[in-house]
């Protein structure tokens, strides 16, 4: 998405304006017009030109936004975001006020309560006129930019909130000097009576009343979208200045435009890291709420990476660059909640569509109003009154202002929150989130394997066990393996040296350890060195495995020492946030590539109302289009395999710390990894939601009980008439009115659970029956094969990856209890493809079954 500044647009008709005429260039795919921010975020391949073109054509400005220097910080010096209409509003305030109020103590303080004059104009009503008609020209002349705005619209056929302005305050400047000639003339006739005639039909005073009211309006309408872009600005703020860089053993403070991939950068405690990179020397923990909204440090050492923005608090660390300027987290981050600005939310089509016709209508209702009381009988006075009132008591502003206002407070306070919403469209989408389709590994479970059970066998104790264990598991680099080590290391077990390690496929691992042998593997491997197993165990082995949990089994010499049971675990939080999604009315299933009893034993743990088990990635796909014809359907997950589900999906949430895919085909990227965000998520964009309900209804009954009251409608029935000035007072406040009420968006507390409502259309009961499931894994050529050497769920995922890279193989489904593996083929393979394919990943094939 290319992005523009545009200059010009004073309200909604100016927006739609806008928009047309770039939508019309050969080559645009969409374009979206903020009058919020002043862009323009526009796709396709039409010439930058060809689009500026457009819109100088359309009466307004543009230039391509200053969103990078090819060296560094792209957003950061970016300044589109920065408040400059206020100070300019000030002072054209300060000056109309300065000479409106002696103009309102003649006109209104002496004509209406008889306040003293000065003596060159008590009884002299020309000199009283042309005092009006001097003061109230300066006000005019301060606030021109409403008449050049205004007409130049006029010209241009696009009318805007600035031509109702400079309409309604030139109708009543021009009757009133008409007005002040007549009174000319009265006065040489000695016509008295028709001089007090003419002295009331002056209406300086309203149209210098009606350019300053709206101006004061406009003021704070400009500071209240001020704070509306804070949470952005405060991002772009957060962007370092410069770097501490090692160049030739020697530090220099360098621009941070200088710092390139491969350089290595020094951070000191309390300094705040200026690039993406990794830490090569020192240890310290690093406040990354800046970027993920989570408050306790991180700890960082050799190895770890580092984001830009985040703040060393401790150690001394030397981190080398890897991802620089435009690159970083941070710059990402900056370009996500930036475009989700330039974009629109659906909900403001019905705006947009009023807003584009809104002007020409209301100035034809100012010209029907005022011959239709020059009809009724009205002298002309009067008439124009009540057309000027309708003038500039209509304000398109209100419509045009009420759906990004509210859309870029919830995406600042989403991003605060570290939850990036990539457009306008996921933030309104997510609060309409009927089924939450979660993936297992990573998203509801760590992705890692994990130390979960000590079973010691009797007379051992699980000191010994663990001991030999780590021994035996610190040698090898599976994740099984791994998991032991960690645990072992954890728990400051002393490791013992071994000797004549080796790896058995399919089996486990064997070492001596001193003059011991110990073994470590599966059921089978362990009965065959230390002999039979009891039935006390064997019934502890199979109640690890119904929880899907992988059994090792650790011996020494001829005798078993016990069982280490280790699994994918659960996330801490994962309960609680899919708690959360149920009590917001989500029904949320589990979608996972794992064995039926490995699903159902997490799925039970996490409390999600339904789980699809031994699903592939077209697999979750196809479950995910299929949850779609029950209601909105949101994919959250993190792998490469959940790409397509995430695309497919009404809405696709990736967690932060998965792949650049998965983010990439995502919607909304959560930073911090958690589940939790997603509940978060769905808060903040049903509370967006209900402000901006909020501000259409107040910016639709606001025009349409006001253009009436201005018209005169109401005067017959209940003899309610509005004064022009009044009715400007009204159309300058009601956009201010609008914006502060999306301002209350910044009090919404994403985590808080205690007004959660179900929504009403909430989806209950099983959604994806078990002949469906069974569509997803099961074609019409299936054959199962019998694999030896399957340990735990990364053998099954290695086997899986193997035979499906075999031409021929759709998918494959590998059981590791069974050792048996469900190929499905949607043509005939050579059954030596697969010996050769399963042997050649580290395991033993025994064969087709059927």
């Amino acid at each position: 998405m290319e992005q523009y500044k545009v200059t010009g647009m004073s309200c909604a008709a100016c927006q739609t304006r806008v928009e047309k005429a770039v939508s019309a260039v050969d080559g645009v795919d969409s374009c979206a017009v903020s009058l919020l921010t002043n862009s323009m975020g526009v796709e396709g391949t039409a010439r930058p030109e060809d689009i500026i073109a457009a819109v100088e054509a359309a009466g307004y400005g543009a230039s391509i936004k200053n969103g990078s220097d090819n060296k560094g910080t792209a957003a950061a010096s970016d300044d589109s975001l920065a408040d400059t209409e206020t100070p300019k509003m000030k002072k054209r305030l300060i000056a109309s006020v300065i000479f409106l109020i002696p103009l309102l103590y003649v006109s209104m303080g002496h004509m209406l309560w008889d306040w003293p004059l000065p003596g060159f104009l008590d009884g002299n009503h020309v000199a009283m006129g042309l005092y009006q008609l001097l003061l109230s020209g300066i006000i005019l002349v301060i606030n021109q930019k409403f008449f050049i705005s205004g007409f130049r619209g006029l010209i241009h056929r696009s009318p805007n909130m600035d031509t109702l302005v400079a309409l309604g305050a030139t109708a009543s400047f021009s009757y009133s000097v008409v007005a002040l000639f007549g009174m000319t003339g009265a006065v040489l006739d000695n016509n008295t009576d028709q001089v007090m005639y003419y002295m009331n039909q002056f209406y300086f005073e309203a149209a210098a009343t009606i350019l300053t009211l709206i101006t004061v309006g406009k003021m704070l309408e400009a500071r209240s979208k001020g704070k509306t872009t804070n949470a952005l600005k405060g991002l772009m703020d957060l962007s370092p200045k410069t770097a501490v860089v090692l160049r030739d053993g020697i530090e220099n403070t360098v621009p941070i435009e200088a710092v390139k991939v491969g350089d290595r950068f020094v951070v000191r405690p309390g300094d705040s890291i200026p690039v993406d990179g990794i830490v090569k020397e020192g240890e310290s923990a690093v406040n990354e709420a800046a970027l993920t909204g989570e408050s306790l440090p991180v700890e960082k050492s050799a190895g770890d990476t580092v984001s830009a923005a985040t703040i060393n608090t401790s150690g001394y660390m030397v981190c080398e660059a890897t991802r620089v300027g435009e690159d970083t987290t941070l710059s990402a981050i900056i370009k996500m909640v930036s475009d989700a600005a330039a974009t629109k939310a659906p909900i403001a089509k019905i705006a947009d569509k009023v807003s584009g016709v809104f002007v020409p209508v209301v100035i034809g209702i100012a010209v029907i109003t005022f011959f239709a009381w020059l009809l009724a009988g009205q002298g002309v006075g009067y008439a124009m009154a009540r057309a000027v009132s309708v003038l500039v008591i209509s304000c398109p502003c209100a419509l045009g202002l009420a759906t990004p206002v509210a859309i870029m407070v919830g995406n600042g306070i989403a991003a605060k929150t570290g939850i990036l919403f990539k457009t306008a469209a996921s933030l309104e989408q997510a609060g309409k989130t009927q089924i939450v389709a979660l993936d297992k590994t990573g998203t509801i479970t760590t992705g890692e394997m994990k130390v979960t059970d000590l079973i010691a066998a009797p007379s051992v104790s699980e000191d010994e066990l663990l001991r030999t264990a780590y021994a035996l598991e610190s040698k090898s680099e599976h994740p099984i393996s791994r998991a032991v080590t960690e645990y072992a290391s954890g728990k400051n077990v002393e490791l013992s040296d071994t000797t004549e390690f080796e790896a058995l496929s399919g089996k486990g691992l064997k070492a001596r350890q001193g003059s011991d042998a110990i073994y470590g593997g599966n059921l089978q491997y362990i009965e065959s060195v230390a002999g039979k197993i009891t039935d006390e165990i064997r019934q502890k082995i199979d109640s690890l495995s119904r929880l899907g949990k992988t059994p090792i089994l650790i011996a020494k010499n001829d005798k078993l020492l016990g069982v280490i049971g280790v699994s994918d675990v659960i996330k801490e939080d994962s309960p609680q946030a899919i708690s959360e999604l149920k009590k917001l009315g989500v029904h949320v299933v589990m979608l996972t590539g794992d064995n039926e009893v490995t699903a159902e034993a997490i799925a039970k743990q996490a409390g999600v109302d339904e789980v699809v088990a031994s699903v592939k990635p077209d697999g979750k796909e196809a479950v995910v289009r299929q949850l779609m014809e029950h209601g909105m359907v949101t994919m959250v997950g993190d792998g490469i395999n959940d790409a397509p589900a995430l695309t497919s999906a009404n809405l696709g949430i990736a967690i932060g710390a998965g792949t650049d895919v998965a983010i990439d085909a995502a919607d909304v990227v959560l930073m911090k990894s958690s589940i939790k965000d997603v509940a978060a998520a769905i808060r903040i964009s049903r509370s967006t939601l209900r402000n901006i309900h909020e501000n259409l209804f107040w910016a639709f009954f606001y025009n349409v009980l006001g253009i009436p009251l201005a018209a005169g409608c109401y005067v017959a029935a209940f003899g309610w008439e509005l004064n022009p000035i009044f009715g400007a007072a009204a159309m300058g406040l009601s956009s201010f009115c609008v914006v502060s009420n999306a301002l209350r968006l910044n009090w919404i507390k994403p985590y808080d659970n205690t007004k959660d409502k179900a929504i009403k259309n909430a989806v209950t009961g099983i959604l994806i029956e078990k002949e469906i499931k069974n569509e997803t894994v099961k074609e019409t050529n299936e054959m199962k094969i019998t694999v030896n050497g399957m340990m735990c769920e990364h053998c099954e995922a290695h086997v899986k990856k193997a035979l499906e890279a075999i031409d021929g193989i759709d998918s494959a489904v590998a059981s590791h209890k069974d050792n048996l593996v469900t190929i499905t083929n949607s043509k005939d393979v050579d059954e030596a493809a697969i010996k050769a394919a399963v042997e050649d990943a580290g395991y033993e094939f025994a064969g087709i079954t059927e």
